[in-house]
């Protein structure tokens, strides 16, 4: 089978890319400094423990495992930090991502599908985003994926490193049969916060911010199942193997929810009074994020069927439940 370098595999979204490029025919070579990732995460192919700055150890890998393509979804992605760390952000993103797409163009390995982020957008009032909307983000995160797109293109100019990126609304969910699912350290994604307030591992859910320009209040995201997600990176795996030009994709399902809309679905799945408050506005978020494009659906035939608002809150709470990681 084909290997696949899949940096971040022990992480959220990586690690349920590996389990779609195991069912997929490939092998998954995680690469993961396991700051953020967690070992136990890594089921489905090896694990190369180390740091992207280090340009030996990714030539040493490249040599060993010689991938047809990488997957490339290391980051730090949490916005109040980006907010009051940015050197952190542009150190660990865009040096690290520079480091690879280096090391990946020297060893041949020219197909390239990078995670990027809606939040390269900013702020659009009223304006549903697709692909050719100006980026200007609000935080040192979104600015330091708009950049690695930026590189990815010079490079694909200099050295026809091809590549897809995928532009990420919210992603939620988790593998159905829960044999990898959503872990951080600490936890800031609403709907894991919402079942650690419901289960009393925190005091409650703080809703930042309930005076925006939306219909409660609250901020809207356009949610997205992470198995739908990585669905689309095989689809766009594809795309590079058969010799298609370099391409961005948003992948979002066109609709967006409130905070409070969650907040409310995940009391009717769970069955569970979620303990909430309401806080101020957390600097560096939107308004509204909220996909408007067709082009993933169009040009690689991707189809979310699991990004319901039911769906995503009950994979996640299933494994919530029952899985968990200690390394």
């Amino acid at each position: 089978m084909a290997n696949v370098l899949v940096t971040g595999g022990a992480g959220y979204i990586g690690s349920h890319a590996c389990k779609a490029l195991a069912q997929a025919g490939f092998t998954p070579v995680t690469v993961d400094s396991l700051v953020t990732g967690w070992r136990d995460a890594v089921k489905f192919g090896p694990l190369v423990q180390g740091d992207l700055c280090d340009r030996a150890l990714l030539d040493r890998t490249f040599a060993e495992y010689q991938p047809i393509a990488v997957l490339h979804f290391a980051a730090l992605s949490l916005v109040g930090e980006a907010m009051a760390q940015p050197g952190k952000y542009w150190q660990n993103n865009v040096v690290g991502s520079l480091t690879l797409i280096e090391a990946a163009a020297a060893a041949g390995c020219r197909n390239f599908v990078f995670s990027s982020t809606c939040a390269t957008y900013g702020e659009h009032d009223g304006v549903v985003l697709d692909e050719d909307t100006p980026q200007m983000p609000l935080n040192a995160y979104g600015a330091s994926k708009r950049a690695i797109e930026d590189i990815l293109r010079d490079f694909d100019a200099a050295h026809d490193l091809r590549h897809v990126i995928f532009r990420y609304f919210n992603v939620a969910g988790a593998d159905p049969e829960a044999e990898v699912g959503e872990h951080h350290r600490p936890e800031t994604h609403l709907i894991p916060v919402m079942f650690e307030a419901i289960d009393g591992q925190r005091p409650g859910l703080t809703i930042n911010g309930t005076d925006y320009d939306t219909p409660d209040g609250t901020c809207i995201r356009d949610y997205v199942h992470v198995c739908d997600l990585v669905d689309a990176h095989i689809l766009g795996l594809r795309w590079l193997q058969d010799g298609k030009p370099s391409r961005v994709f948003n992948l979002g399902t066109g609709r967006g929810f409130s905070n409070r809309e969650v907040v409310e679905a995940s009391r009717a799945v769970t069955n569970r009074e979620v303990p909430c408050s309401d806080g101020p506005r957390r600097a560096g978020d939107a308004t509204k994020l909220v996909s408007g494009s067709s082009r993933a659906k169009t040009e690689l035939g991707w189809e979310p069927k699991r990004s319901t608002l039911q769906q995503m809150i009950g994979d996640a709470w299933r494994w919530h439940q029952t899985g968990h990681y200690d390394s």
